[in-house]
């Protein structure tokens, strides 16, 4: 599994996120995912969301994925 696979199984569940994914050794990745569906969401509820999207990959082929869950408003926040 690597970082280009996973965006894409993430930007295919959560049609019109905006998904970054790094990793270093192709088994630890770092996402960023900015989607509208996370509004009104806790945090848990986010990374479910994203979780569902990749099924059993999780815990298999992906064994640690850490995750920065935003909407679109709270990226904008962020950034002014």
């Amino acid at each position: 599994m690597n970082a280009a696979a996973i965006q894409s199984l993430i930007e295919a569940g959560l049609p019109g996120a905006e998904v970054r994914v790094a990793t270093q050794d192709d088994t630890h990745f770092e996402a960023l995912i900015v989607a509208p569906q996370f509004a009104g969401k806790r945090t848990i509820q986010r990374h479910q969301l994203v979780y569902a999207t990749l099924g059993e990959l999780m815990g298999r082929e992906i064994h640690a994925l850490s995750m920065q869950v935003l909407t679109p408003e709270e990226r904008d926040a962020r950034h002014s």
